[in-house]
């Protein structure tokens, strides 16, 4: 049990050494199928894993949700938009009929966003906003992680996998009601806030009320209560986006992945079977 605790402790070093002596290398990277015509500007600031020579096995999961409920033509959110996989490879669903809007505070994946957003291809225009998504408007303190910035967060949320805190931000906050007064509404929302999910939709009654978007949300399991309690007051069905589409069954409380789905919604990803 020692000798496996000092292996796994000094493990972690090397991939944190790795991690901050990488952190300059920007590389241009191509998405994996089906979203193989769109590249993007990618940094081992959103974690070494986006230096492999393919981005094959990062996130399928999240990209597989892209193919279920992104449509050609889609309009799509991404809350917490980091390097812009999400972004990107639902632009690329979307094509050029579609919009997406991709929210994120910390200005170095901004660059990043905006250079790729300058890369050519056939996909949906993206319009990338450097807020954070809050409850309420206002200023709030952005926490950039020591490891990488796939782990910044919100002062006060966040986990114990950030390696600490290399220094802290000042972001200004918005809603997701107050971006309908600015933005075409989604037809899918991503929520992606390391631990301030919870707020994030605690900020968006109307959009949830009125415009009924498919969610795709990473949730804490401390906030699995609140967030679940919020879908269910708006009428939405849970899915744990992490079991095959064909396999999905509503869920009682939300999962770390969680698919979120109005319950009048006319439209349905075609391959979740919610018994």
């Amino acid at each position: 049990m020692i000798g496996s605790r000092h292996s796994e402790t000094t493990t972690l070093s090397l991939r944190s050494i790795a991690e901050r002596a990488s952190h300059r290398v920007v590389l241009r990277r191509r998405l994996p199928a089906p979203f193989d015509q769109t590249r993007i500007y990618v940094s081992s600031e959103a974690g070494l894993k986006f230096l492999r020579p393919r981005l094959t096995g990062v996130d399928p999961v999240l990209l597989g949700l892209v193919g279920e409920v992104v449509r050609a033509g889609s309009t799509v959110w991404d809350i917490g938009a980091n390097t812009g996989l999400f972004t990107f490879a639902a632009a690329a669903a979307a094509g050029p009929g579609g919009t997406v809007l991709a929210v994120e505070p910390d200005t170095i994946m901004v660059n990043l966003l905006r250079r790729s957003s300058a890369l050519s291809g056939q996909r949906a225009g993206i319009d990338v906003l450097p807020v954070a998504v809050a409850a309420d408007p206002g200023v709030s303190r952005f926490c950039i992680a020591a490891r990488n910035r796939a782990t910044n967060h919100i002062e006060g949320f966040g986990s114990s996998q950030t390696g600490g805190v290399r220094t802290v931000q000042v972001v200004p906050t918005v809603t997701l009601d107050s971006l309908l007064d600015h933005f075409p509404a989604p037809d899918v929302l991503k929520i992606d806030v390391e631990g301030a999910e919870q707020l994030v939709l605690e900020g968006g009654p109307r959009l949830l009320r009125e415009t009924r978007p498919a969610v795709i949300c990473e949730v804490a399991q401390a906030n699995a209560g609140r967030v679940t309690q919020i879908f269910t007051e708006h009428g939405y069905q849970i899915f744990d986006a992490s079991r095959p589409a064909g396999t999905r069954q509503p869920v009682d409380s939300a999962p770390w992945t969680t698919l979120a789905l109005a319950t009048d919604r006319t439209s349905r990803p075609a391959s979740t079977d919610d018994g």
